[in-house]
């Protein structure tokens, strides 16, 4: 009875296609997750442009906001219910399975949503159709990234977790620009009565050609050898959520603190900021660019942090970047009430490539790191995905509530930030690091007989 580590697990060694191997499974998590997370974005880039008039009439700006922004936090909070769902499965049948499914589920849901009559031609029908597909959007999601965290770090050689991780987080910025940029692209080919009309529709219709292409992609890759062999010698927890709940409270607990500050940052830099500054300077479109600039830049600042925390650690990165998030929000806020709104592209990359990126590149690797292979899907879903749910998928609707209650200045905005840093900090401090402690690396089969 031996504890085996990833990068020798029965099942099969790594062989000499394992570069092969491993490009395919990092250009899966990156093509699989860039599809997923485009398809999750058009809606909050919808519903900071179009929803609040197209679903959400009323005589009250203020109100209709609010309501296509509920709207928008309904996706994330059915991704706890979808983290579950993915990870008992994942754990007891395997990864790739449950990551085709999802992706299938939100290409389904955000095409549907292309085709959707609107409040003026359906009333009420119109709300609750968009929630519903909004439901699947965050069930799909919330399968998705705990399942493609996975399959890359568990493919991934001990020195370079991070880095492979990363591809999975750098999906999300690049899902970002697709849908950021598509609107843009919509927006500038239309007039505004087209662009009401239908243009909006188009970026939601396209979804179902990336999902193809995603499906054809993820199809070529198999599970990493850990984990089959660990599915082979019949070791799968039958109650996944019931083992994480009994024996690994701290490390569920960690994780959900971890995703607090960074999902709570970004919903202010990516969805936030565009309403507020069409609200307070009639300008969305500099925010529509900003967030595209730091989309883009994203796809090389992702990789570089991961490859940053394999050479320093997870920890020290992170505990920097979540003090850095709560002096920033600060000055960010004031910045955008009056100052020079050519520098925002600037401002973007400070909060978003260099705060934001810090935690996050690394951070599938991190949570992989803090739970055992037979819970891990479970474990790192759930802690994810509850934790998002607490922060970025409700953080634009209490922000918009936030700027009423405060007699429409921004400050409890920034209260609320740096309440979540301060939530963040502890749980990063509390955390396990094996880069930095090499005598714990949870990524193992403990006791696992070899059965070649």
């Amino acid at each position: 009875m031996t504890a085996v580590d990833l990068d020798s697990a029965p099942g099969g060694p790594p062989g000499p296609h394992a570069p092969r191997l491993q490009v395919r499974v990092l250009s899966s998590a990156f093509i699989g997750t860039t599809v997923e997370w485009y398809d999750f974005y058009l809606y909050g880039t919808a519903a900071a442009l179009i929803f609040n008039t197209q679903f959400f009439p009323s005589h009250s700006a203020v109100a209709g906001t609010l309501g296509a922004f509920a709207t928008f936090a309904v996706g994330f909070i059915a991704r706890p219910v979808g983290g579950i769902v993915a990870g008992h499965l994942g754990d007891r049948v395997g990864r790739k399975a449950i990551l085709v499914a999802s992706l299938i589920t939100m290409g389904a849901a955000s095409t549907a949503i292309g085709l959707l009559p609107t409040y003026e031609s359906i009333g009420v029908l119109a709300v609750f159709g968009l929630v519903l597909l909004r439901l699947l959007q965050g069930l799909a999601c919330g399968a998705e990234w705990g399942g493609s965290a996975l399959l890359s770090v568990e493919h991934a050689p001990r020195g370079l977790r991070g880095f492979f991780g990363s591809f999975t987080q750098v999906g999300s910025a690049a899902g970002m620009l697709l849908a950021t940029g598509s609107f843009a692209v919509v927006q500038a080919l239309t007039t505004t009565e087209q662009f009401e009309a239908f243009g909006w529709r188009l970026p939601f219709l396209a979804s179902s050609v990336l999902v193809v292409f995603g499906i054809i992609i993820r199809t070529g890759i198999s599970d990493a050898p850990a984990f089959r062999a660990l599915k082979a010698g019949d070791r799968v927890e039958r109650a996944p959520l019931k083992e994480v709940l009994r024996h690994h409270r701290r490390a569920l607990l960690i994780t959900i603190g971890l995703r607090l500050a960074q999902p709570g940052l970004f919903a202010i830099l990516a969805i936030y900021l565009i309403n507020y500054l069409d609200h307070r300077r009639g300008d969305a479109s500099s925010g529509v660019t900003a967030v595209l600039i730091g989309s883009a830049v994203g796809l090389v600042s992702g990789p570089l942090w991961g490859a940053a925390s394999d050479r320093v650690g997870r920890k020290p990165l992170a505990v920097a970047s979540i003090l850095g998030i709560s002096v920033f929000i600060w000055p960010f806020f004031a910045f955008l009430d009056a100052g020079p709104i050519v520098a925002l592209p600037l401002m973007m990359i400070l909060g978003m490539n260099i705060l934001h990126d810090s935690i996050y590149g690394p951070q599938a690797a991190w949570f992989a790191e803090q739970f055992p292979l037979s819970v891990r899907y479970t474990g790192v879903s759930v802690g994810c995905q509850v934790g998002t749910v607490l922060s970025g998928g409700l953080t634009p609707v209490i922000a918009a509530s936030l700027l009423l209650v405060g007699n429409d200045t921004p400050w409890l905005i920034c209260l609320y930030i740096t309440v979540l840093c301060a939530l963040s900090l502890v749980a990063a401090l509390a955390a396990k690091d094996p880069v930095r402690d090499r005598s714990i690396d949870p990524l193992t089969i403990d006791d696992f007989e070899e059965t070649r």
